[in-house]
């Protein structure tokens, strides 16, 4: 069930979005991303790097990393990507001790985690009719059973 829809048409309003869910989100708690490669999960986690004060160039895809740590003056990130795993590798990552401990955490792919996160809010980005446009949406996976 989508419950908040917002439009972006560049990643600058893709970047301010993420930042504002510093708002939104706990603060130690768990923002779960789904979207196609290229869509702008990176680009939103940036945006909420940078209101926790840690520099966005520092945020990138951790495709290869997996996970990556930061500290900003406001706040901890830690910047998970599950793009190269499937589900049962992610279970051997101590991914829910992850997502249990200090500091926002936002994970990439999150349709290959094989357990729920509650309390996580979900967003789930899509491309738009323009070259830079998104629609993201917010998504309560929950309230669909």
């Amino acid at each position: 069930m989508v419950t908040a829809t917002w439009y972006s048409e560049s990643e600058d309003e893709t970047r301010t979005l993420g930042a504002s869910l510093v708002e939104v989100l706990p603060p130690d708690g768990t923002l779960l991303l789904y979207g196609d490669l290229g869509s702008g999960k990176t680009v939103l986690t940036q945006g909420l790097a940078a209101a926790l004060e840690i520099d966005p160039c520092q945020v990138q895809s951790p495709s290869f990393t997996l996970i990556r740590e930061h500290e900003g003056l406001k706040g901890r990130l830690v910047h998970v990507d599950l793009y190269r795993l499937n589900p049962n590798e992610v279970e051997g990552l101590g991914l829910w001790e992850i997502l249990a401990g200090d500091g926002f955490k936002v994970v990439e792919w999150a349709e290959r985690i094989p357990f729920e996160v509650p309390g996580a809010i979900e967003l789930e980005i899509r491309y738009g009719d323009a070259p830079d446009s998104r629609e993201i949406l917010r998504v309560d996976r929950a309230a669909v059973t």
